[in-house]
């Protein structure tokens, strides 16, 4: 339902102006004209949803992962119907990321350019700061120098400091008609000098073409454009990376099963081994120290014919076990195999744990597994598929770790503690919430804020999948 109402972007009237008043296409029939099968990975797509300054669906911008051209591609694609397009903080925090996965996996980058620019009233949490939207054009600049092609479609409205994004690009496509580059546009010159212009005489497709130089393209419709960008794309000389033609099996067990096997309560621990035998092909696992700190499942596995160490939560992560993950990453780092981590903190006892030298073992030995997870120089995709608690966060590599990917199934809560400890750890310490309403609305606040879905709003995540998909995603 959630993922309904996104891809209806800012609702029926704003689609109406966009498409009828405007000519414009809506964003996802742009990728269809763009991305070589019309399919693609959307990321985050939640992102943005009942946020404190408003519902902004998807962050009015789409992030993705598809191919053109056969080659891999991370595109940042403006939802017009989304306030205009207009910048909302989230939507600052989204490109940034998608920034940042072209930059890790060296993938091309493509700007479709809707927009209208930075929304003002909240410019203090969009403009200074090291990681707003500034940001953005500095990326491009490194990626530009790291060798990485950044290409751009202004496809509508591009306003203020959006006017860079192309303008830093490597090669820029403008629509006629609809596609105008300004700094500031005709309203603001009225205001400024009195003048009246036209956005076309101000900032259009043929000034851009013609006179300035802005752009490297004029297209006469959206259709020409996205095939000018594909014939642009094919001439960066940007080879891509040879898929691997080795043939997979299924699992034995139906990946339609996790559905049924996604823990909802999050007291009792689930055997992790059976959402493994629906997630690795042919349902084969070679483990590592079975025998061994058995409340971590560490072992080998192919996931689409790609072989992958998986660290999975199988209990309270103890002494022993914390040992063995700390062995395992570091020998999946030694041979250059990626890392699957599946997150499932087991339920810690009812009484807090008393201060011994037990519990001081297990804190050392889970402090060595996380340099040896911050450390390891292998590709690491997280996914949270029940509840994430505390510091087995960091230790199974959480957002806080930099995995490439993190993704959570849609039962999955991610929190500092569970609410249903909340009573005992207040108890455990000095609190002075004593009222048993003030208990309840604190312990409502915790519920609420460690869903899945309030984590992914505020990009916390790369997006919700569901169960029976993680094998492709």
């Amino acid at each position: 339902e959630l993922l309904e109402r996104v891809r209806k972007g800012g609702g029926e009237n704003a689609i109406l102006r966009h498409t009828q008043r405007n000519k414009k296409l809506f964003v996802r029939e742009r990728l269809k004209l763009l991305l070589d099968d019309g399919s693609f990975l959307e990321l985050s797509p939640l992102a943005g949803l009942n946020m404190p300054y408003g519902d902004v669906p998807a962050a009015g911008c789409l992030t993705g992962i598809g191919k053109i051209c056969g080659i891999w591609c991370v595109f940042m694609a403006s939802d017009a119907t989304v306030k205009g397009g207009t910048i909302y903080p989230i939507g600052v925090k989204k490109q940034l990321r998608a920034q940042e996965i072209a930059m890790e996996n060296r993938l091309l980058s493509v700007h479709l350019v809707d927009s209208g620019g930075a929304f003002l009233p909240l410019q203090s949490e969009l403009f200074p700061d090291k990681l707003h939207g500034g940001r953005i054009f500095y990326n491009e600049a490194i990626m530009s120098a790291m060798g990485i092609p950044q290409v751009a479609v202004v496809c509508g409205s591009c306003v203020a400091g959006g006017a860079y994004v192309p303008t830093m690009a490597e090669e820029a496509v403008i629509i006629d008609k609809i596609g105008t580059l300004f700094l500031a546009g005709p309203p603001l010159v009225k205001a400024a000098t009195g003048e009246y212009v036209s956005p076309e005489d101000l900032g259009g497709a043929k000034l851009h073409s013609q006179v300035s130089g802005c752009t490297d393209h004029f297209a006469p419709s959206e259709k020409e454009a996205y095939e000018c960008i594909r014939n642009v794309i094919s001439t960066l000389n940007y080879d891509p990376v040879p898929e691997e033609g080795t043939e997979h099996d299924s699992p034995l067990y139906s990946s339609e099963e996790l559905l049924g096997l996604a823990p909802q309560d999050y007291r009792c621990t689930l055997p992790v081994k059976l959402i493994l035998s629906r997630l690795v092909d042919g349902s084969r696992f070679q483990e590592f120290k079975a025998n061994y700190g058995t409340t971590l499942i560490t072992g080998f596995g192919h996931v689409e014919g790609h072989l992958v160490g998986i660290v999975a939560s199988n209990g309270e992560l103890a002494h022993d076990a914390a040992l063995k993950g700390s062995h395992f990453v570091q020998l999946c780092s030694q041979r250059g195999i990626p890392i699957l981590f599946l997150q499932n903190t087991a339920p810690q006892p009812a009484e807090p744990t008393s201060i011994s030298q037990a519990h001081s073992n297990r804190l050392k030995a889970q402090a060595s597994m996380m340099a040896a997870v911050a450390c390891a120089a292998v590709p690491k995709i997280t996914i949270v598929i029940g509840g994430c608690y505390g510091s087995d966060s960091y230790v199974m590599c959480g957002r806080s770790f930099s995995p490439n990917f993190l993704f959570l199934w849609p039962n999955a809560r991610v929190a500092l503690v569970d609410s249903g400890n909340f009573s005992t750890v207040l108890r455990a310490g000095d609190s002075d919430c004593t009222d048993e309403s003030e208990l309840k609305q604190l312990k409502a606040k915790l519920e609420e804020e460690s869903s899945a879905f309030y984590s992914s709003a505020r990009l916390w995540d790369d997006g919700i999948i569901l169960p029976q998909n993680t094998r492709k995603v």
